[in-house]
């Protein structure tokens, strides 16, 4: 194999230890050597490790993306040198024979001759934010699920509000859980803190709230709502701090926001996962790919089988999917007509995918030419087919219901 980078390293990383392989030019007839070193993980060792590289004058480090493990090693030493992140799946070797020099020698192989793509990694202070974002997201999951666990409790208790109010924690059913907890049994009491168009409900509030709730439901609840107060405190002082480091973003912001279904928080994902950086993806079909929303691929001896959607950033992906559920529900827009014209033939997990898809699109577009959203408007799938192309399949449909058709122009053909 011919050498692309030549001096190089390889680290096969584990929780505990690394195994680092340095690969250079030879002495005499060998054209090109290794020497190994075993490392902790701690600091101190990851210090020695960078002295060593630094004695070798390596000029490319590559390492694969182990766990979270990679994330010290790679933080020590891409201030001093250019640092590689490998996906594992690239890397595949031979089985047999495996052992952590093995691995260390592969992957400075596979670096020398530049047979693998580094993976992106963006800048420390997006990274810092990318983990901001992600725990927003899962307190966010959290909080859903312990709402589940208190609304299975109201029905252990033969508690139907649920069935009656859309949100339980909203204002009326706060009211209601709180007198529930405190000792109030009475449905006739409980109804009484119905609001606005619950009032409405509150005959059949009244049916709900008649059940079996006593004092173990009441512990139970009590712990369920401190811990979703907690979540929210926690998620409302996260968002403050993620706005405060996206001022710099703010503009771009602004222009994610103008296409539908993206809001403040689907913007504030789509910018720390791809780092806000659209130069360094060539394409937004390089972005999608990347992405892991981009349609899969997979031909064989001349036949297609159906190929799902490769692994990408989840994070992002969970983003837009949210974002094109949201398209589906506005009025008039070409994301919504998309959507439900795929809806009616592949489903509504494939619509929500490939709306999903359009939005990653539409947003690396609008970054690139720094211009907001243009709507193309909710009835460009009709406009865009030839009037007789549209005269004809819509003959075909009536004649397939048994119905004879003659047609007879206007004076002005609607287009």
């Amino acid at each position: 194999m011919d050498t692309v980078v030549e001096r190089c390293a390889g680290i096969d990383i584990g929780k505990k230890t690394l195994t680092a392989c340095v690969r250079s030019p030879g002495e005499g007839r060998r054209r090109r050597q290794c020497e190994t070193r075993t490392f902790s993980t701690w600091t101190s060792d990851l210090l020695a490790l960078g002295d060593w590289l630094a004695c070798q004058s390596v000029s490319v480090v590559g390492m694969e993306s182990t766990g979270a493990y990679w994330k010290p090693v790679y933080q020590l030493l891409e201030d001093r040198f250019e640092c590689w992140l490998l996906n594992a799946r690239h890397m595949r070797n031979v089985p047999g024979r495996k052992t952590d020099v093995k691995d260390a020698e592969w992957i400075a192989q596979l670096v020398e001759a530049g047979l693998v793509r580094p993976s992106l990694v963006p800048p420390r202070p997006i990274r810092m934010l990318r983990n901001l974002t992600r725990y927003r997201q899962a307190l966010m999951h959290e909080r859903t699920r312990e709402t589940q666990r208190l609304e299975k409790l109201l029905e252990d208790a033969g508690i139907k509000l649920s069935s009656v109010a859309s949100d339980i924690l909203g204002v009326s059913g706060r009211a209601i859980l709180a007198d529930l907890i405190a000792g109030q049994r009475d449905p006739v009491v409980l109804a009484e803190h119905a609001k606005r168009r619950l009032r409405s409900k509150i005959p059949t509030l009244r049916e709900a709230l008649t059940g079996h709730f006593n004092d173990h439901h009441a512990l139970l609840a009590a712990g369920m709502i401190q811990r979703i107060d907690q979540i929210n405190v926690t998620i409302a002082n996260l968002n403050e701090e993620i706005t405060r480091r996206l001022t710099d973003y703010a503009h771009d912001i602004a222009l994610l926001t103008t296409i539908p279904g993206v809001g403040l928080r689907v913007a504030e994902v789509f910018i720390v996962e791809t780092g806000g950086d659209m130069t360094r993806f060539p394409t937004a079909a390089h972005l999608a790919s990347w992405a892991g929303l981009c349609p899969g691929s997979n031909d064989s001896a001349g036949k297609h089988f159906s190929g799902s959607t490769r692994k990408g950033s989840k994070n992002l992906r969970a983003a837009l999917v949210e974002g094109a559920r949201a398209a589906a529900q506005s009025k008039d827009t070409y994301l919504h007509a998309q959507y439900w014209r795929i809806k009616g033939r592949r489903g509504e997990r494939r619509a929500a995918v490939a709306v999903a898809h359009s939005i990653l699109v539409i947003a690396y577009h609008v970054l690139s030419r720094q211009q907001p959203y243009h709507e193309l408007g909710g009835d460009y799938f009709h406009n865009r087919v030839a009037a007789a192309a549209r005269t004809r399949h819509l003959v075909r449909e009536l004649e397939r219901l048994g119905q004879k058709v003659t047609l007879e122009p206007t004076e002005t053909t609607a287009v």
